[in-house]
C-alpha cells in the first residue's frame, strides 16, 4: 500500500488491450497500465514478448483504492472477462504470453486468488478446470506507449470492435455495481 492507501494488482487475461479496457471501467481503479511480467528478460519489447521466448505474459498493473473496490471484486471481473480454462491462449491469441495469471503482491492476494479459483471450480461455472496461474509478483515492465489506452484511442480498429467492445459490454452488464459513475 502506498502513502495514499492505494494498492496494486497485476493480471494477465490474454491481450492486455482487453484487460486494460475492462479494468479502466471500474470505480476505485485509479490507473491501469499494460505491460509485461513473469518472464526472464529485463525490459522486453512487444516484439520480443510476441515470440513467446521471454516467458513474459501480457499483463495489466491495476492501481486501486481498496476502500472503493476490493481485490476480490477485481478477481471477479478478471474471471468474467476471459476464459480461465484455456492454457496459453485467449480466443485467436495463442502463446504463453496470453496465459491466464494472477501475480500476487502479498500473501493476502495469493490467498484470495486461490480461494476464488477453488470456488469457481466447485461451482462448475466453467466447462473445464481453471488453469489460471497464481504466482508471486516480481517485476513489471511497461508496454510501449502505443499500447496505452488502445481501445479508447482506436475504437474503430477491427480487433477493438470484434473482441474488446463485446468484453466491455459484457462487463457492463454483469458488474454494473462496480462501474465508475454508478
Amino acid at each position: 500500500m502506498d502513502a495514499e492507501g492505494l494498492r496494486l494488482a497485476t493480471f494477465g487475461a490474454g491481450c492486455f488491450w482487453c484487460t486494460e479496457a475492462a479494468f479502466g471501467e471500474l470505480k476505485g481503479v485509479e490507473k491501469v497500465e499494460p505491460g509485461y511480467s513473469g518472464g526472464k528478460v529485463a525490459a522486453p519489447t512487444y516484439e520480443q514478448v510476441c515470440t513467446g521466448e521471454t516467458g513474459h505474459a501480457e499483463v495489466c498493473r491495476v492501481t486501486f483504492d481498496p476502500s472503493a473496490i476490493g481485490f476480490r471484486d477485481l478477481l471477479d471481473v478478471f474471471f468474467s472477462i476471459h476464459d480461465p480454462t484455456t492454457a496459453d491462449r485467449q480466443g485467436a491469441d495463442v502463446g504463453a504470453q496470453y496465459r491466464s495469471v494472477v501475480f500476487f503482491h502479498d500473501d493476502e492476494q495469493r490467498r484470495v486468488a486461490l480461494e476464488a479459483i477453488g470456488e469457481l471450480e466447485a461451482s462448475n461455472a466453467w466447462p473445464g478446470p481453471i488453469v489460471t496461474q497464481v504466482a508471486p509478483f516480481e517485476a513489471f515492465y511497461p508496454a510501449e506507449g502505443y499500447h496505452k489506452d488502445y481501445f479508447r484511442t482506436n475504437p474503430q480498429q477491427p480487433y477493438c470492435r470484434a473482441v474488446i467492445a463485446p468484453k466491455v459490454m459484457k462487463l457492463r452488464k454483469s458488474h454494473p455495481d462496480l462501474l465508475k459513475g454508478r
